[in-house]
């Protein structure tokens, strides 16, 4: 008998994105920055000594928060480190998400919003964006449990203004908002400034994206004091020690080469311009782009069909068959040499087709 199987927590789980691994690939699918970290990084790694990897870690990772504190100018109460934004959205459904209203969060967004809320057993409703991907600000005034969005969204790579944001939150100040702010960096203007004004605000980012440390998994939210003792407090709740000693350290060297990091955002944001220049004169269409991302259909060709063809030349970009988006295909941006491939790649595979 097996009467232990009807006891198993049965989930939807999230569907990352394919992460090939094959000789002269193009990996544009994952939104990973295509530059190597910080030089400091590496260094960092070298030096620890034996003392700092066979002790555990400060339970908050207390140095990298009092770094970006000083980048961010906020208090180093007012930071949450975790393991990659995953780690600390999760966190904050726990945390803050304990309602019977149901939590609200766009209809097109990032996927694990909905995982995280079914394994929470939270109740929520999705909100639809307007034809152009862009969210309604209505939608998010009636009663609720909790919002999160993403901003610029994903996987459109859409930025909603400053003014949106603090609109929404405005309008919500009995229940905590959640900015997920994950490819800011490459955007507009970060809700940061609102936290100081907005006590039910938590902006989350990560060092994922913008400072080429996806494989560190670092994430940090900024918010209120408050905030971030009620999340440690849920942290320490089943894991005391979730930053290793090189995430924190390394960490902080990310943070303090500003230089570098400012001239790579540049990098990459030249090179979605081009980008996005050479898939217009190819017919494509799509949103005016926040992210290292270009979100886009073509109007004659099918996305699953473009996404097999790049695959069979080791080119890989992101499909989701989903509802509303099924004919379009996340492009993330890679180097200069790479999007040139994409391109040649894409224009050959249209014109054949």
């Amino acid at each position: 008998m097996r009467s232990w199987a009807d006891k198993l927590r049965k989930v939807v789980p999230y569907t990352p994105g394919e992460q090939p691994d094959k000789a002269g690939m193009i990996k544009l699918n994952t939104n990973e920055n295509p530059y190597p970290p910080a030089p400091g990084v590496k260094k960092a790694l070298e030096s620890l000594d034996d003392q700092r990897l066979r002790l555990y870690p400060n339970t908050t990772a207390k140095p990298l928060a009092k770094a970006l504190a000083k980048y961010y100018r906020v208090e180093p109460d007012q930071v949450f480190i975790g393991v990659g934004s995953d780690d600390v959205l999760a966190i904050g459904f726990m945390t803050f998400f304990n309602s019977d209203k149901p939590i609200f969060f766009p209809d097109i967004t990032y996927s694990f919003y909905p995982v995280w809320a079914n394994l929470f057993k939270i109740p929520y409703e999705t909100k639809a964006l307007d034809r152009d991907f862009k969210i309604v600000r209505e939608d998010y005034r009636a009663p609720n449990g909790g919002i999160i969005f993403p901003n610029p969204n994903a996987p459109t790579s859409y930025y909603e203004s400053l003014d949106l944001v603090e609109d929404i939150v405005r309008h919500n100040q009995d229940v905590i908002v959640i900015v997920d702010e994950a490819y800011i960096d490459y955007s507009g203007e970060s809700a940061l400034k609102l936290i100081n004004k907005y006590d039910n605000l938590l902006i989350v980012q990560t060092f994922s994206k913008s400072r080429s440390m996806a494989g560190m998994r670092i994430g940090y939210a900024m918010g209120n004091p408050e905030l971030i003792r009620a999340m440690n407090d849920v942290k320490f709740s089943y894991n005391s020690y979730t930053m290793n000693m090189p995430s924190i350290y390394s960490g902080i060297e990310a943070v303090n080469d500003e230089a570098y990091f400012i001239d790579h955002i540049r990098k990459i944001l030249e090179t979605r311009k081009w980008t996005e220049s050479q898939l217009s004169q190819l017919g494509f269409e799509f949103p005016v782009p926040g992210g290292n991302f270009i979100f886009a259909a073509h109007p004659e060709y099918q996305a699953k069909d473009l996404f097999t063809a790049l695959r069979e030349k080791k080119i890989y970009v992101r499909y989701f068959d989903l509802p509303r988006i099924d004919n379009y295909l996340r492009i993330t941006i890679g180097t200069d040499e790479e999007m040139k491939s994409f391109i040649d790649a894409i224009s050959e595979i249209t014109q054949v087709n």
